[in-house]
């Protein structure tokens, strides 16, 4: 089940909160002595800020809203990584001179080493796994004090969104068990291992060497090639509608980018999302735009639309409020 603000394994979570309150001061304390210290620039709109948490042996979750608009600016993490799920709404962050736009339900992995800066657009929530480097080490075979084994920021592949969303979805039940004795120490340290181990297998390939103990048993670890090879063929295809959204994109280029015929890429789409390549494309446009209206006060909906591809504009605004349950000037709307 995908991750939003409703989703019931949520509740034990928000369960346990830290803070609820409209106190900008507040917020920011609270936050900092969680994460990380920071610069908290607040946008206009009335705070509405609360943060959850829960706790495992080395994992920490956190659920964290600010209400309106807001822009971070934080100092590198010193021992631990971060995994942001957007439960609603989005978020731009900038993590060592990198761009991600973290659209509804993406998921984004960050590890920065020089600066990061978030910018949470207005209602945005965030489901926030704590992961300290010790536990990514361990998992890696690696000694205490090893250099840090994650890339300093990346979205997960959407091919994975349902393997990570299966072990967010695990975490939560812990959570709600962490106080009773039904709940096995060895399997949490499993789970805890297992996650670290997922985030050091699907970094994007080449921006961090994995360690030789998981290259040695990367076959093992990986499943079946079959399968593996499906992955990097989607990744593929998302790494290039990513990189084209401006320009015009044919089924073609698309099966092209993946190294398959037409009729395989289609086959590819509807086992791991459920609809056709280019409705994919279309999806990825249309998250483009909605990112655009909500975080550029100058951005028009027909030059918008127009630059992402869009050229018949009643089609677009029924495939927007069809994606969005709005019109993309309700969209505009929402910028504070």
């Amino acid at each position: 089940m995908p991750l939003s603000p409703r989703t019931p394994a949520l509740g034990a979570l928000y369960s346990k909160p830290l803070f609820q309150s409209d106190v900008r001061v507040e917020a920011h304390d609270h936050v900092a002595r969680e994460l990380t210290d920071h610069m908290l620039r607040w946008k206009s709109g009335a705070p509405d800020a609360a943060m959850f948490k829960g706790e495992l042996d080395s994992l920490k979750v956190y659920a964290l809203r600010y209400g309106p608009e807001v822009e971070v600016c934080a100092r590198p993490f010193e021992d631990f990584s971060l995994v942001h799920t957007s439960l609603g709404a989005g978020a731009e962050i900038e993590c060592d001179g990198q761009r991600l736009w973290v659209a509804e339900g993406r998921t984004a992995v960050l590890s920065p080493r020089t600066r990061i800066r978030l910018r949470w657009t207005p209602g945005n929530q965030q489901f926030i796994v704590r992961v300290p480097n010790d536990l990514l080490q361990e998992a890696g075979g690696l000694e205490p004090g090893s250099p840090a084994l994650l890339a300093s920021g990346f979205l997960l592949p959407r091919a994975l969104e349902a393997q990570w969303e299966l072990i967010a979805h695990s975490l939560l039940n812990l959570i709600s068990c962490a106080d009773s004795t039904a709940m096995h120490a060895d399997w949490v340290g499993h789970l805890e291992r297992h996650l670290a181990l997922f985030l050091l297998m699907h970094q994007p390939a080449g921006t961090r060497p994995l360690p030789a103990s998981l290259q040695e048993g990367l076959p093992a670890l990986s499943g079946p090639e079959a399968a593996n090879r499906g992955i990097r063929q989607i990744d593929a295809v998302v790494a290039y509608i990513d990189s084209h959204l401006s320009a015009p994109v044919s089924l073609e280029d698309l099966a092209r980018a993946a190294g398959v015929s037409g009729r395989t890429l289609n086959a590819l789409c509807q086992r791991h999302f459920g609809i056709s390549p280019m409705e994919l494309l279309r999806n990825a446009r249309l998250d483009a735009v909605r990112a655009r209206l909500l975080l550029d006060p100058a951005a028009g909906v027909t030059e918008t639309a127009l630059e992402y591809g869009f050229g018949h504009l009643g089609r677009f605004a029924g495939y927007y409020a069809g994606r969005f349950n709005e019109l993309p000037s309700d969209t505009q709307k929402h910028r504070i």
